[in-house]
């Protein structure tokens, strides 16, 4: 575990960053030993690859003690455990392009349409194209580079715009 041994320690002074290298170098699953404030510190070390959080406890901080003041309570410790596994659950693995649950949000995104009939050889214009939902056609940064390039098939109003519709001049 990964320990800055000052009590209460301060985030600054957690180099945390030396998670994922520890995990690297020892080959083995490693973790925080968390002396800092709240659980701000240890959910960025699971984003950094810790799979165990150690913290100190106590059912009331009014009851005192030497760890008492760092030391969190049931509902800190609840709040942790919420949050860490958030985070854990967050990293997923490294995917471009929308997910499955994202596709079917593209329908409230805005992309490039057909807006009137258009022939093939007849150049691209903004009378002819827009950019409007659902989000099933290029995307709007293109909108100005498509302007004045040409159509290689009769395209009709409503037309999602797609790369394979252009021809280049």
């Amino acid at each position: 575990l990964k320990c800055t041994s000052t009590y209460p320690a301060s985030p600054e002074n957690t180099n945390i960053l030396t998670i994922p290298h520890m995990r690297e170098l020892f080959d083995c699953q490693v973790g925080l030993s968390d002396h800092t404030m709240g659980v701000g510190v240890a959910v960025a070390s699971v984003a950094l690859g810790a799979t165990v959080i150690e913290k100190h406890f106590t059912l009331s901080r009014a009851d005192g003690g030497v760890d008492a003041a760092f030391s969190m309570e049931p509902d800190e410790m609840k709040a942790l455990v919420a949050e860490t596994e958030r985070a854990w659950q967050a990293l997923g693995e490294v995917k471009y392009g929308p997910t499955e649950k994202e596709k079917a949000s593209l329908k409230f995104r805005r992309s490039i349409y057909v807006a009137k009939d258009i022939k093939a050889g007849e150049k691209f214009t903004k009378e002819n194209i827009r950019v409007i939902r659902p989000g099933y056609g290029l995307e709007p940064k293109y909108f100005e580079k498509i302007i004045g390039l040409t159509a290689n098939k009769d395209l009709k109003a409503g037309t999602p715009l797609s790369l394979d519709l252009l021809f280049k001049e």
